[in-house]
């Protein structure tokens, strides 16, 4: 079933957007599709991941422009990132592979107004959370045989490499609390097809950890 409940999020993470292209970085970029439609709205776009095979499928896609895409292999826990250099961070379902400490380097590297957006899994916390989880399961269906059907029409499913998946997850509570630490003044919003969205706006206010 081709339904991706990332790209399903991909145009709430695009009305995110600052006003003007700017730069853009994408965290964990996979084979390449959220960097594509960044690059589509004319932001220059530094695209990393961990994994060779994924930064080496998603160059060879090409971009639909107008704004250029640069592709490289690298590990944003370990490799220094420019400070205030960037107009967006995006991390679609890439954060609960690192520390979430990660997010006050990330926030470092915002120009002031600045946004990053964490789009990740999360284990539900409270009776509201498990209730969208039993409605989610339904709508979930739903969507994937539109989909398929919708491939099916159009040529089929296109076969590519598939990002590694790890399913150890925060919870919605843990999200909140952590955000409130080190990214104050952000937003945690629980989202169908188990997702949750955290945004966070730099005001150029300093480091809450001290770093």
């Amino acid at each position: 079933m081709p339904f991706n409940h990332n790209d399903h999020y991909h145009p709430l993470l695009l009305d995110l957007l600052p006003p003007g292209p700017g730069i853009a970085l994408d965290v964990g970029c996979g084979t390449g599709r959220f960097a594509r439609r960044l690059a589509a709205t004319g932001m220059a776009v530094e695209a990393v991941d961990v994994s060779a095979a994924m930064v080496e499928a998603a160059a060879g896609l090409g971009s639909p422009g107008p704004g250029e895409i640069v592709y490289r292999q690298a590990d944003v826990t370990a490799d220094a990132l420019p400070v205030e250099h960037y107009d967006f961070i995006s991390c679609v379902s890439s954060l609960h592979h690192m520390p979430f400490e990660t997010v006050a380097k990330l926030r470092r590297a915002l120009v002031p107004g600045g946004v990053l957006v964490v789009l990740t899994p999360a284990r539900p916390s409270s009776p509201v959370d498990w209730a969208r989880e039993l409605v989610a399961v339904p709508a979930n269906a739903l969507a994937r045989l539109v989909v398929y059907a919708g491939e099916r029409l159009n040529g089929g499913v296109d076969d590519g490499p598939q990002a590694p998946t790890l399913f150890r997850f925060p919870t919605i509570a843990e999200l909140r609390r952590e955000s409130a630490r080190l990214l104050p003044g952000s937003t945690v919003r629980p989202l169908l097809f188990w997702r949750t969205l955290i945004t966070y706006r730099e005001h150029g206010e300093g480091d809450p950890t001290g770093g």
